[in-house]
């Protein structure tokens, strides 16, 4: 298990997955592999425009760097800010 505080708020992980603790607004939200990879590429490259995270994201997972993939990665990322987790662009 690990924990890492970001801002007011608290990752923990466990393996692939994750969940992360808003101590601002209260709320906990789970992090499926693909949602807290896509995090994690967001927090190490704040700067990358979708399509860029989409790249590193099929590098990181070991995946085909696909159209259903950028498509998939724009989704999340409209999620994670929908919820606050990332800012908006």
């Amino acid at each position: 298990m690990q924990a890492q505080a970001q801002n007011s708020r608290l990752l923990k992980s466990w393996g692939d997955e994750a969940v992360v603790y808003d101590a601002v607004s209260g709320d906990t939200h789970y992090l499926k592999p693909l949602t807290l990879a896509l995090y994690q590429t967001c927090r190490d490259h704040p700067g990358y425009t979708a399509d860029e995270l989409a790249t590193a994201l099929a590098a990181r997972l070991g995946v085909p760097d696909s159209p259903q993939l950028h498509e998939l990665t724009a989704d999340t990322l409209a999620s994670l800010r929908k919820i606050g987790l990332l800012e908006s662009a």
